[in-house]
């Protein structure tokens, strides 16, 4: 385990955010880069290795928290990806998107402040860079062929595990990029691109491919993709909003997030120079005190 009486001698420390008067300026996540690395084997020593850890049930993947806990204490990164690898392929999506259940989970915040696992998790995989991304192609082929509809995080899951388990795996995605959400909906200061692009460069390389702007239905008849592959996967995104029928709703310059959204991220990857919806010079009322609220 970590050292045992890690969480009696060092404090709960986060990553630090830069100044505000720097991150307004740019677009560019609001953390210190590298501001973790410092502490995180601290942190990391703090987790108790629980007889049954919590963690794991909080967790939705089901991480091998306090196995990559030990290691990142250690300062052994390579095992410390490993072990974060075994159950999650993008490990720098959750650990900083996550909402972290697993905190809210975690035994030793019964009476003191949890461990900073999502911070443990995004160190691992940031320190071990474009190490901890080698393509891992299959060694044969299965001669079968898997057709994942939607690029999201669930659909390039997905298809990273279709293709190393050795299926010809194609993914359709309907927008002009390969992302889904992670690409149109998270904005640029939580999660910076260059992550997604990472990935998709390493997936490319094991050998999955990509159709951007086809709609399956539109482009494509569903019916058609069946009998062209062996298996269709559907991991498509839930785009359409709730609306809120409210006296007033129909008036002008009322938009839901994902309209939003999606503009503002196409001009940080510098497709629209000026984003048709724009709250420039105005007061906004934003409704919904959520992740979507904040972005």
């Amino acid at each position: 385990m970590a050292d045992p009486k890690g969480f009696l001698t060092h404090e709960r420390e986060i990553a630090k955010t830069r100044p505000v008067e720097e991150r307004v300026k740019d677009w560019n996540e609001v953390y210190q880069p590298g501001s973790l690395l410092p502490i995180i084997s601290k942190q990391a020593s703090r987790c108790m290795d629980c007889g049954i850890p919590f963690c794991h049930n909080g967790c939705p993947l089901g991480n091998l928290i306090p196995e990559w806990n030990d290691y990142a204490y250690r300062e052994d990164w390579t095992e410390a990806s490993e072990r974060l690898h075994a159950t999650n392929n993008f490990p720098e999506f959750t650990g900083r998107l996550c909402p972290a259940p697993c905190e809210a989970a975690c035994v030793l915040g019964i009476n003191q402040p949890p461990v900073t696992i999502k911070n443990v998790e995004v160190s691992i995989i940031d320190r071990r860079g474009t190490r901890g991304r080698h393509p891992q192609p299959p060694e044969r082929l299965s001669g079968k062929t898997v057709a994942v509809i939607g690029s999201g995080p669930a659909g390039l899951a997905a298809a990273q595990q279709l293709t190393r388990a050795g299926h010809t795996v194609a993914v359709y995605e309907r927008a002009d990029r390969i992302g889904g959400l992670l690409r149109y909906g998270i904005p640029e200061f939580k999660m910076e691109k260059r992550h997604i692009n990472r990935r998709i460069e390493q997936m490319r390389a094991e050998g999955t491919k990509f159709r951007t702007e086809v709609e399956i239905g539109r482009d494509i008849d569903a019916k058609k993709l069946r009998k062209r592959y062996d298996a269709v996967v559907i991991a498509a995104g839930a785009t359409t909003s709730r609306d809120l029928p409210v006296p007033g709703r129909e008036l002008n310059g009322i938009h839901f997030a994902m309209e939003y959204l999606p503009l503002a991220n196409k001009v940080q990857e510098g497709d629209l120079t000026v984003a048709p919806i724009t709250a420039e010079g105005k007061h906004v009322v934003v409704i919904g005190g959520g992740d979507t609220g904040a972005d």
